[in-house]
Order: C-alpha cells, then structure tokens, then sequence
C-alpha cells in the first residue's frame, strides 16, 4: 500500500477563515506570522487585514499589519516576489522539477536570506531522489527562521521518504509545536508513526488531520492503509470510499480499495477497483499486476488473455512503488525463472530498499546455540505450519535456540499451540514497525533470520531490509527468489533449482540432499466413513482431482483435462470451490470445449483431516503447470493419492516434482504438456498400473525422505550450520550442498 507525503501547502489561504471554529482568528494570526517570516507579504497583509473586518480592534493584527509597512515600503529587493515565488511553487506542482531547480537556485543566490527557497528546493531535491542536496537546503531553511513550521513539515516528510522515521517524527513534532493545527503536519506525523509500528497512534494522528481538513483525501487513503494493515477491513474500506467520494479519479485510493475488497473475499468488488485505477492511470503496473492475479482467482481467462501478452514485458520493470508488479501476482502467469528474479529485483529496488539506519550488525562468534528466528503471519492453522510443526519441535535445542516472530493475527488454535510449546521464544510483533520488529532481533542476537512468507499476502519483508540478523534466508513461503541483496540464501534441492538455474536467483542456494519441503509427519487423516455421494462424486466414475487454489489453473492445463473428460468415458473432475465467479467461469469453459459442465464437481472447505480423508475418494490428482501444487501435493500424496505434474523452468512450476522426487515416484514427473496428457490417460484407462501406483506410494512413505521430519531437520540445521560456519570464517556466503558428511 501507498501512502503520500505532503510537501508543502500553497493555496492561498482563504478571507473565510474566521466563520465557524473558535480558533480560526489565531490560526489566521499564526499563518500571517509564519508568511511575513518567509517574505510572503501580501498573504500575510491579506491575513490581517481579513481579521481587522471583523475584528478592527484585534491588536495582534494591528502590529502585524505595522510589522510589514516597512520592508513593503521598501520594495522587494530585500524580499521575495509573490510572482517568483508563484513561479517556484507552480513549477514544483507541475512536476517540472528540473526547471524548478534551476529556477531555485537561481533565486537563492538572488535572495540568500529568504527561507521559502531553499525550503522549496529541500522538496524538488526529495523528488529526484537527491537526499543529501534536500537534507541540506531544509536545514538551510530551518537555520534561516527556526520558527518555519513549514520547513519542518516538509523535512519531516522527506526523511519518510528517506526511511529515516524517528528523525522524521522529531521534525513532525516540531512542526506540530509550531503550528497545532496544521492537517498535513498530522498527515505526515501519522505516515511517520505507522512506519515505526505505532497504528493506534498513526489512526489518531490521521483522525486529528481530518478534523481539521474534512475533505482531506490522502488522509482518508493512508488511514485506509493502516486500517488495513490492522485487520479492520470494514473501517479500511470505508477510509477509501470516502477518499474516492472527495476525488473519484483518485487511482491509488481504487487500487487500495482493491486489496481491501480481495481481503473481504469480495472478488468481483476488487476487480472493479483495480480495473478502475489502471483505467486512470495506464502505468500503475502494481495495479496492472493485481488486476491479473485476481482475474486468475475468478478464471476470467477472456479479460486475461486481453491483455498478459503486452502487459507482461511492462511488469518486469519499474522503478517507483506504483511502477512496479507484485511478484507473487505473476508467478502463475508465465512459467519463465529470468523473467520472475526480473521482476522481483524491481519489487525489492522499489519497495524496500537495503536500509542502515540501525547501523552495522555484528555478529557472535562461535556461539555455542545458533539463534535461529522464524518470521511469519501464519503461525496458527495455516498452510506453513500444516507442513512445518514437526520441524519446529524436532529443532536440537542443544545446538540452537529458536525464536518465532509473528506478524499475523492473534489466532489461539491448535497450531499455534503446538509452536508456543516447541520454541523458546515467541515474539507476538504484529503492531511493531519493520525496524523496530529488525532491532528486536538484533538485541536478541538472533545469528539466522529465516523469512517464511517473502512476497506472499501479509508479508513484512521490509524487516530484513534493516537486517534483522547476520544471515538472512529465503525458505518454503514464497516460491522464488526475492532479488534483494540482503537476502543471503534460499533452501532449496536440485530438482528446484539445478545448478544451471543459479543465475535465476539473487540468493545462494543451500541445496538439500532430499525435498526442500518439511512435512509434518503426525498430521491427522479422519478414519469416518466417507463415501463419494458425500461429496457428490459418481460412484464409478474416475475421478481426476486438483485441489489447487483455482488461480493456478490456467487455459493450457484446462484444455487438457478437458479432453481427458472427453476421452474417459463418465469421468469427473473435482475441484477447489474458492468462489461463485470462478466456478461459473469454470463451468462455462467446459462448454466451449463440448465438456458438460456437470462434470466439474466442486469441493467445499472443510477441516484439515476431513479434507485429507477425502483424497482417498479421487484416483488421481493432475497438477497445474506455471504454479505447481505445494502444500495440496503433499496433502494429496501423505493421504495416499498419486499426484501428476509437469515439471518447468521457474521455481514454484517445478515444487511436484520434488516433492515426487523426495518419495521415488519419479514416473509422475513429465517434461512436456503431451507426456502429461498421455500419462494420464495412461493411468485413467489402466487401472492395474494405477494401482500399483498407489501401492508403491503407500509403501514409500514408510520409507522415503519426504515425510520423515526426522531427517529433514538434521538437514536443515546442517544448511544453518553450515551458514555459521562460513559467517564467522569472515566467507561471503556461497552454495551450500548438504549432504550425509554433514550430519
């Protein structure tokens, strides 16, 4: 999400300040005071002399208006235009920032002494980027007339920019003393606080903007913003209903309202919103990106199609937040592992930049545990910790101590429960900011920060921008690289990434000798009795199955199946149900292929050990192509159903395959979409071979790698010790291949 700082106010301040509110005449009184101090006579003129109508007696404006008799009298040789200083601000609104600077220093030379100017530059250096040049003439500004409450705004607001939020707050602060009620001073007070991790007080901030500016419209987006983050939807999307009231063609306030309608499971609703801000504006590409991703979750393959081919090349790139695609978004789009590291290199460049504001890390040498701290949201019945619960309670707690870092939701359920008794240290962090949550770690001594959700929802990937911890590392959450140069390494094995593959990824890979996957080897497979006409399956039909989110289905696979359909007499398929649209959507393109839409059956969600148990229902599981099954193919294979895939280029095209790989099922694993095809048909019309299929894959789960938690920790505290190991031998890190001379 966006938020917009506020550089600087230059309306004119209006004759009707004193209507309504009992401080008006002192705010007029203040305004006229500060732009007397900037040389900005004639407003400040115009200031008391509306205060004297009113009020002819008030004394304050009476010496003001004396105050300036003088130096207007003596012309503007010693004072600034109001034509150069209109010239200045409207060359900075214009966005033409190069002739602004021009003109600014030119001015300054002219004027040494009048702080508007380099108050004014401070703003256009911010907006091309040039930190020092803009630190340096807002300092310039505030030595000239320490009382500027605008020079501290704006410095305030450029430090946001700059990622320096305490510095930012201590001239916000000063601001605010100047000036009370000054709305974009709270606006910006409150973009300064959510980034510190301090929402509550962000909301009162922003609250307190809006009192004092009723139709202040980038106050409603960015209380939006962190309404969102907090999980209050509802009031999220109510803040950007009202911004859009203000300002209907507000493009990041439609894309903003997007996320927050996706969060509510309002799909068609999010859509809209995004369609409208890239309508607006052409090059949002983070809105382009959405767009897309969503559109996949209803299957609306038709819009998709409109635009992926041209809209591809234009998402790899960006250099601004809004110019910029959401990694995660494209991952089921385009199975291409060069384009996806492109892409997220431009996501990290944009939205979180290394940061050294919390200075240089040292690290502990020769510890005698490695501190080992896990970052999530999803440390509750999710998805992550379904496969990783054993792992953390398998962790050798004589080598390493474990901390877990939550930035989800406080959900107290059973997962959460067993994490809380097998780490040492839990860490509920959900309302801290991203350097607060890295400056935890630190003072913790945490050696390995391991991200489990790098570009997923609710991510913080920001944290290790600051550099939570000496080693940084990619693992099971995101399923590619996150192209950001603080991230040291990615757990992965050779079926992900072959060593050729390297160049794809901006981390070093720490190869394990089985399946880069942890699987809880105790999950609960319900043993009531189910039938197939409990969930409206055919009795003796064979049932292809694909339990993916239905994002990851894509035209090609679908053609596919629906010519299996059409070839396997009475066949069904069965399906994820995640919403209406989709399921219509999905019903519909059946038809176009001559498939009776009948035979698509959708499964509903129901809890995790049911849902294992009605795995056994289906005969075989077809994978999707660009973003294989991950956690629904260990799901389907533990519950005994054989899984077939197509194994791609990209990371999370080629996670079937290790897991296949990791339980010796290699004979499910096809190169080409026609090997896919005719496996399958193989398996659907040979019953014999597809049962000693699932007699083997029962047989091997006793007896292969990837379900025995056991090893799979020993494995991965051999990468993290490996890791130590090279840190304080002072080596860069290099990849890593674990192997059994490592146990």
């Amino acid at each position: 999400m966006l938020t917009r700082c506020v550089w600087h106010r230059v309306k004119p301040y209006k004759n009707d300040v004193m209507s309504s509110k009992p401080y008006s005449v002192d705010r007029a009184l203040l305004r006229a005071k500060s732009q007397a101090k900037k040389g900005e006579l004639k407003q400040a003129q115009k200031l008391y002399q509306a205060v004297l109508e009113k009020f002819p007696k008030n004394k304050k404006a009476i010496e003001g208006l004396k105050a300036l008799s003088k130096p207007m009298r003596q012309g503007h040789s010693a004072v600034l235009s109001q034509d150069k200083a209109s010239t200045l601000i409207g060359l900075y609104k214009q966005g033409r920032l190069h002739e602004a600077l021009t003109y600014g220093i030119a001015l300054a030379e002219l004027h040494p002494n009048i702080p508007l100017i380099p108050n004014l530059l401070g703003a256009v250096y911010t907006s091309l980027g040039r930190k020092e040049e803009a630190i340096a003439n807002f300092h310039r500004s505030i030595e000239i007339n320490p009382d500027y409450a605008e020079a501290h705004n704006n410095f305030g607001a450029a430090l946001n920019r700059f990622g320096k939020y305490e510095e930012a707050v201590t001239s916000l602060h000063k601001a605010l003393e100047l000036e009370p009620e000054y709305a974009d001073a709270h606006n910006n007070f409150g973009i300064s606080l959510n980034k510190l991790g301090k929402h509550e007080m962000a909301v009162a901030s922003y609250s307190k903007a809006l009192e004092l500016k009723p139709d202040y419209t980038a106050v409603f987006n960015n209380l939006g913003n962190t309404f969102q983050f907090l999980g209050r939807y509802e009031e999220a999307a109510a803040s950007f209903h009202r911004a859009l009231e203000l300002k209907p063609d507000y493009a990041e306030a439609h894309y903003n309202l997007g996320g927050t309608l996706k969060c509510l499971g309002m799909q068609d609703e999010a859509i809209v919103s995004y369609i409208r801000a890239v309508d607006l504006d052409n090059d949002y590409i983070s809105a382009r990106s959405s767009l897309l991703h969503q559109l996949g979750h209803i299957c609306d393959w038709d819009q998709i199609g409109e635009t992926i081919q041209s809209d591809l090349k234009l998402l790899a790139l960006g250099t601004t937040p809004r110019e910029v695609a959401v990694p995660f978004d494209l991952l089921a789009l385009i199975d291409d592992a060069k384009f996806h590291r492109r892409v997220s290199e431009a996501y990290a460049f944009a939205k979180y930049k290394p940061n050294h504001t919390l200075g240089p890390l040292l690290n502990r040498h020769n510890a005698d545990r490695i501190r080992v701290g896990y970052f999530s949201a999803d440390f509750h019945n999710h998805a992550t910790m379904y496969l990783m619960a054993e792992l953390f309670e398998r962790h050798d707690r004589s080598k390493f101590k474990i901390h877990a870092f939550s930035f989800g939701p406080n959900i107290q359920d059973g997962m959460r429960s067993r994490l809380l008794n097998s780490v040492e240290d839990f860490h509920d962090v959900r309302l801290k900011g991203d350097a607060e949550i890295a400056a935890l770690s630190r003072s913790l001594g945490v050696d390995i920060a391991v991200d489990l959700k790098g570009y997923t929802n609710q991510n913080r990937a920001g944290i290790f921008s600051y550099r939570a911890a000496p080693i940084q590392v990619n693992y099971l959450g995101y399923p590619g690289t996150m192209g950001a140069s603080y991230v040291d390494y990615i757990i992965a094995d050779t079926a992900l990434i072959p060593p050729a593959y390297q160049e794809f990824y901006s981390e070093k890979v720490a190869y394990l000798p089985n399946s880069y996957q942890a699987n809880d080897s105790t999950r609960e497979i319900s043993d009531k009795a189910i039938s197939r006409l409990d969930f409206g399956l055919p009795e003796e039909a064979f049932v292809f199955c694909c339990f993916n989110v239905n994002n990851k289905i894509m035209p090609d696979v679908f053609d596919i199946w629906m010519r299996l359909l059409g070839k396997v007499e009475g066949s069904v398929l069965w399906l994820f149900k995640a919403n209406k649209t989709a399921e219509k959507n999905l019903r519909k393109e059946a038809l176009k292929r001559d498939i009776n839409p009948d035979r698509l059956i959708f499964a509903e969600h129901i809890p995790p050990s049911n849902h294992l148990a009605r795995h056994q229902l289906a005969d075989l599981f077809l994978d999707t192509f660009n973003f294989n099954a991950h956690t629904t193919a260990s799901d389907a294979l533990w519950a005994g159903l054989p899984v077939l895939t197509k194994m791609g280029e990209s990371f999370a095209s080629r996670v079937a395959g290790s897991l296949l790989h990791a339980v010796e099922l290699s004979e499910l694993i096809t190169t080409s979409a026609e090997e896919y095809e005719d496996t399958a048909l193989m398996l659907a019309t040979h019953p014999h071979e597809l049962k000693e299929l699932k007699e083997k894959l029962r047989r091997n789960l006793k007896t292969t790698a990837l379900f025995d938690a056991v090893l799979i920790t020993k494995h991965i505290e051999s990468a993290y010790t490996h890791m130590y190991k090279r840190l304080n031998e002072g080596l860069e890190p290099e990849h890593i291949y674990v192997g059994k001379q490592n146990l």
